[in-house]
């Protein structure tokens, strides 16, 4: 999830420090220490994001036991609110190393707060910490999984848990079928593609430039995923208008970098002239900037109208599990 570098506009980028490390092994360590505080900053917020939905299903105003009433025990599912904690902090920091990459592969702002070699470092190291918590969050889904199939030995309960969590399709549960192949869809293009940029010399950095643009798919995927199964934004409700409200500010940035990118090969000229461009490449980036323009438009018109795609709180929900529990 690194941003796109400009060698045709200013020269190679320089890493955080001056210059660029010799090898791949080094700039990733030195990345990865440097994602210390950010990371540390992430279990923080997943810690405090645990705490408000422990708080939430005490007090009796969780939306996940109003979606699944058997849940009503905190203590018994603190792995489930655990996966759910990691979850939001995952597309949190997903939606800033989104951010941040649009910032810094779209036209240059006139004045940043920190220097650009400081944003690409915190882009990158955002990144990394996404990686890291996106995985956090399959894996607690899946030891909660693991604890809750007490029917089963512990050989079968583990491949139950693994496969449900980790194997596109396995999972065959209501909303889930739909929600968690896309969830793993962005997990697996997620690592690749932010971990591609380590390796970029060996690639070249036209075939990584045009690997990283498929990391917008990534974040697509998340939030798609966090609409469908999130059970603290399910209903329609001002959580989840709230989360399609925090989309605005990315496609708008897309739509910026599509209409005014800072690569000249990128702009958008009269069709098969300048920079060599082909006809149907110059078709599919006129169609790319028009798929963004209607995006926003869309965004604002689910903002405005409220109809994002909630479901009615029900009366009365259900309050049966998935199956019968049998005690160890």
């Amino acid at each position: 999830m690194t941003s796109d570098t400009r060698p045709d506009e200013g020269g190679a980028a320089a890493a955080s420090g001056g210059q660029r490390p010799p090898g791949d092994r080094v700039a990733l360590r030195g990345d990865l220490r440097a994602a210390v505080p950010d990371a540390s900053a992430a279990v923080v917020v997943t810690g405090l994001v645990f705490a408000l939905l422990w708080a939430r299903m005490e007090s009796g105003a969780s939306d996940t036991v109003a979606v699944m009433p058997f849940m009503d025990d905190a203590g018994t599912y603190w792995m489930y609110l655990l996966s759910q904690a990691f979850g939001w902090s995952a597309l949190l920091w997903a939606w800033g190393t989104v951010m941040l990459g649009l910032l810094l592969s779209g036209p240059r702002p006139a004045r940043l707060p920190v220097s650009r070699q400081v944003l690409e470092r915190w882009h990158r190291t955002t990144s990394l910490t996404t990686m890291a918590l996106m995985f956090a969050h399959a894996l607690m889904f899946a030891a909660e999984l693991v604890r809750y199939e007490t029917k089963v030995d512990w050989a079968e309960r583990l491949w139950v848990g693994f496969a449900d969590s980790f194997v596109p399709g396995w999972y065959d549960s209501g909303t889930g079928r739909i929600a968690i192949p896309l969830g793993q869809g962005a997990l697996y293009l997620a690592i690749p593609l932010g971990l591609l940029f380590y390796v970029r010399h060996r690639i070249g950095a036209n075939t990584w430039r045009r690997l990283h643009r498929f990391v917008i798919v990534v974040y697509v995927l998340s939030v798609w995923h966090t609409l469908l199964y999130g059970t603290n934004v399910w209903y329609g409700e001002w959580p989840r208008t709230v989360l399609w409200l925090l989309q605005l500010p990315v496609a708008a940035l897309l739509l910026v970098r599509l209409l005014r990118p800072a690569r000249r090969s990128e702009r958008l000229g009269p069709p098969g002239r300048g920079a060599g461009t082909a006809r149907p490449a110059w078709w599919g980036r006129a169609a790319g900037r028009v798929v963004a323009g209607a995006v926003v438009v869309g965004l604002v018109v689910v903002v405005m109208s409220g109809r994002d795609g909630g479901r009615d709180r029900p009366a009365h929900p259900p309050a049966t599990a998935p199956h019968e529990q049998e005690t160890d």
